[in-house]
């Protein structure tokens, strides 16, 4: 057999193609053949590199004489006729001789050959011992990192089929290392992502690139309640010649740090929240609202379906101690579902009042004024949640399996609860869940409390504006009259603005319209107290100047407030209306056939200014003019310059014969806006 025959399984090698080395060839193994006698038959190119003699030096020589110490001779022939005559190999460290006068410790490993014609041969297997010792040491090492790592390690074939797996990765996958080989990676690698893994190793492979530190997140058989975290790394494997041997496999446990950045990540998203919470809830003085933006955040990150509750009894502002046991009224503000569920058709629908029993969660909840958590909600609990049967039904329906009620506290009253449940959502509610929610709930309570009490006041306010102000007006001979009072559509207070309709004698009318500067009860208060007090001036039958001269002395002694008002009186027999006017805006004349026009009017001094006198204006009004009085409120705003506003307001008495009633509607809604501050008194009249 040639040398030329020669081939493996997968590789022909020719003499153009490397050897593969091995580690025969890493140890520099050298082996010499001698006869009975000792001498040297057989030199391999090792043996010259080993001993320093080369072939034709060694070959028929004796080969104790050519490397064996004089004093190590007697000891070598006795084992090399030992192992001749027993057959038993030989083996151990053994200085030898180098031809360049230098001693060398040696490994040897001695055994006898025969021939067919029963000759006998030693052969001789030699390699330095200092490089024999490193390897040994190198493998053992290698073993003992590879055993002992607390890093799961795989060596993988170009299949991706196992070789060898350590300890360490049998306890992260928990597969026995002996199940591992000759299986495919997919089959023990229980990762969601497994075939991007088996893309990158392949990816390894082909191009001999590491990859490294690899994040892959799943949920492990050993543990499968949890999610765990690992870092792979992949490396492609090659013997000293560059063959592919295969890929290894790196696996690092990071569930630790994972957990703590998902952590720190829960943490920085929960005062995000909160200062979001900061920013969305409370901005309007209006329970409802306050409510609504309360519930669109716990939606956003907290709950899958939120519910704000309050208390009847606070929501009416009756401070009234909560019963430790018994129903409770509730009034819902607001709800909110962060996907379509059903579960909003269990909750009550905003401004509805429910009665819930003493035994129900949220009743506990705002009588113990402490948080109330089911984590895993069972089938006893949903009936202690929900309203009635059809609501459990629908709770269950949703999925509902976790729940928590949060009260609203607010300077030591309870004045509702946030009522939070997960469907969707996987993880149960937990502790930190009750401190956000429980940050969320006092933040709101606090805008909530504030925007009861601010309601109440402007309730109370506007309930007494109202009750001042005069009712439908009766019939006044030679006018038709329609009226308005709207106060600010913004959170803000209710002013003092008025408008009275007052019967004189020759039945000639006054009319009124003032607006007393400032908001709230006392300037409501006020605004009676003028308006009484013009009534009774009017009863005089004095000229406008007269009046508005006797208010302004009034007004003087009323603490500082300042007035503007128009008092106007029409006498039907002449066509003719005096107007005085104090400081207020100018009234709107539209006439049939001619265009709207404002009434050049001496502005005049406010009330409460004092010594100053009021000139009137005579205006003739001819059958079907239009006359237009009004405060402020109706064309000021804080973004556009009063001409345009009061031009704005005569495009819209562009028709003078349109009805009275739709021309107050035009004029209100025309030119008011959503977040207007002031209120407005509006008096039209027509000459009939």
């Amino acid at each position: 057999m040639t040398a030329e025959s020669f081939q493996s399984d997968e590789d022909e090698y020719t003499a153009e193609q490397p050897r593969p080395i091995g580690l025969l060839d890493v140890l520099s193994v050298a082996a010499v053949v001698v006869d009975a006698d000792g001498r040297i038959l057989f030199w391999t190119p090792q043996a010259q590199e080993l001993f320093g003699y080369s072939a034709e030096e060694a070959l028929g020589t004796y080969a104790a004489r050519l490397f064996v110490h004089p004093e190590h001779l007697p000891a070598v022939t006795k084992l090399f006729a030992e192992v001749l005559e027993t057959g038993r190999s030989w083996a151990g460290a053994f200085p030898i001789r180098h031809k360049d006068g230098s001693s060398r410790l040696t490994e040897f490993r001695n055994m006898r050959l025969l021939d067919d014609l029963g000759d006998v041969y030693a052969l001789g297997l030699a390699a330095d011992h200092n490089l024999l010792q490193r390897v040994e040491t190198d493998l053992a090492l290698c073993e003992r990192l590879i055993n002992q790592s607390p890093i799961g390690l795989a060596l993988m074939d170009p299949e991706l089929r196992y070789l060898l797996v350590n300890p360490a990765l049998e306890r992260l996958d928990g597969v026995p290392a002996e199940e591992h080989i000759g299986r495919h990676l997919r089959e023990t690698l229980h990762l969601p992502d497994v075939d991007t893994i088996e893309a990158c190793l392949r990816q390894v492979l082909t191009t001999g690139t590491p990859l490294l530190d690899q994040y892959h997140v799943g949920r492990p058989p050993t543990d499968p309640e949890h999610e765990h975290a690992w870092s792979l790394s992949f490396y492609r494997l090659e013997d000293p010649g560059g063959r592919v041997l295969g890929a290894a496999t790196s696996v690092v446990d990071v569930t630790e740090r994972h957990r703590a950045a998902a952590e720190a990540d829960r943490a920085r998203r929960r005062l995000a929240l909160i200062a979001d919470a900061s920013a969305r809830v409370g901005t309007t003085l209006e329970v409802e609202q306050t409510a609504l933006e309360l519930a669109d955040i716990a939606a956003s990150e907290l709950a899958d379906v939120v519910a704000v509750d309050v208390l009847d009894s606070a929501l009416a502002c009756r401070r009234t101690r909560a019963p430790h046991h018994g129903p409770e009224l509730f009034r819902a503000l607001a709800l909110k579902a962060a996907h379509p569920t059903v579960a909003v058709r269990a909750a009550d629908s905003p401004g509805d009042l429910a009665a819930y029993e003493g035994d129900r969660l949220v009743t506990l909840c705002v009588h113990t004024g402490r948080p109330v958590l089911v984590r895993h909600v069972g089938d006893r609990d949903l009936p202690r949640i929900a309203r009635d049967d059809e609501a459990v039904a629908l709770l269950a329906q949703a999925g509902v399996h976790s729940y928590l009620a949060v009260p609203l506290i607010a300077h030591g009253e309870v004045l509702g609860a946030l009522d939070l449940k997960r469907t969707r959502n996987p993880l149960p509610f937990d502790q930190d869940d009750v401190v956000l929610a429980g940050e969320l709930a006092s933040r709101a309570a606090v805008a909530i409390d504030n925007a009861r009490w601010f309601q109440s006041v402007r309730n109370t306010a506007l309930t007494l504006q109202r009750s001042l102000l005069p009712d439908h007006a009766p019939h006044h001979t030679g006018l038709e009259l329609a009226s308005r009072y709207q106060p600010a559509q913004a959170t803000s207070e209710v002013g003092g603005d008025w408008y009275d309709v007052i019967g004189l004698s020759d039945d000639k009318t006054a009319l009124v319209v003032g607006d007393v500067m400032g908001n709230g009860i006392d300037a409501a208060a006020t605004m009676g107290r003028l308006r009484t007090a013009t009534c009774a001036y009017a009863d005089l039958d004095l000229d406008p100047g007269a009046v508005l001269q006797h208010l302004d002395k009034i007004t003087c002694d009323l603490e500082h407030y300042i007035v503007t008002c128009l008092y106007a009186v029409y006498d039907p027999r002449t066509g003719q209306c005096r107007i005085g006017n104090a400081g207020h805006m100018p009234p709107a004349l539209a006439r049939p056939g001619r265009p709207p026009e404002l009434l050049d009017l001496p502005a005049g001094a406010p009330l409460g200014i004092g010594g100053i006198g009021f000139e009137p204006t005579t205006v003739d009004l001819a059958p079907g003019d239009l006359l237009v009085l009004y405060t402020d409120g109706l064309v000021e705003t804080r973004h556009h310059p009063i001409d345009d506003r009061l031009n704005a307001l005569l495009t819209f008495l562009d028709e003078p014969r349109r009805p009275l009633e739709e021309t107050c509607d035009l004029l209100l809604y025309g030119l008011r806006l959503p977040d207007d501050h002031d209120d407005v008194a509006l008096l039209v009249a027509r000459a009939l």
